[in-house]
């Protein structure tokens, strides 16, 4: 794992995000030297606004747009951001991940819940039969 996801997953980034789009969804080596290769993707650990640009020039989506659409839908999203289980891979099709897309928040007590335990990561996921579903876990307790 690289140096910059593993600050991320840490909460040492919280002005970053972080952008995993899969092979089969996007094919261009270039983005290899933005991020860290993985088994089936590309991983980019980037700052927030050039994080946002490149997540929606490789979905064609607004990140916050797509955060927005996919927070109501719980699924599981791997603690390394390169893959999760999609919250419908009971129905028929293929469930694999398309992209994710993550950042992380800071320890807010006055929020309460998780919020009040330390910084948190939100990431959100789209899957190859359409459905987007997010995931959140307190820095240091997931599951990696």
């Amino acid at each position: 794992m690289s140096d910059q996801r593993e600050a991320f997953l840490a909460g040492e980034r919280l002005e970053d995000v972080a952008l995993f789009l899969a092979d089969s969804y996007v094919s261009d080596e270039r983005l290899e030297e933005f991020g860290e290769r993985v088994d089936d993707g590309t991983l980019i650990v980037i700052d927030g606004e050039r994080g946002r640009n490149a997540f929606q020039a490789a979905t064609g989506t607004g990140a916050m747009e797509f955060a927005k659409s996919a927070m109501s839908n719980e699924g599981e999203i791997d603690d390394e951001l390169t893959g999760g289980h999609c919250p419908d891979a009971a129905a028929d099709g293929e469930h694999e991940i398309q992209f994710v897309f993550a950042f992380a928040e800071a320890q807010n007590e006055e929020v309460g819940g998780i919020y009040a335990e330390g910084d948190v990561v939100h990431a959100y996921a789209q899957c190859t039969c359409g459905t987007a579903f997010s995931d959140r876990w307190n820095v240091g307790e997931a599951d990696g």
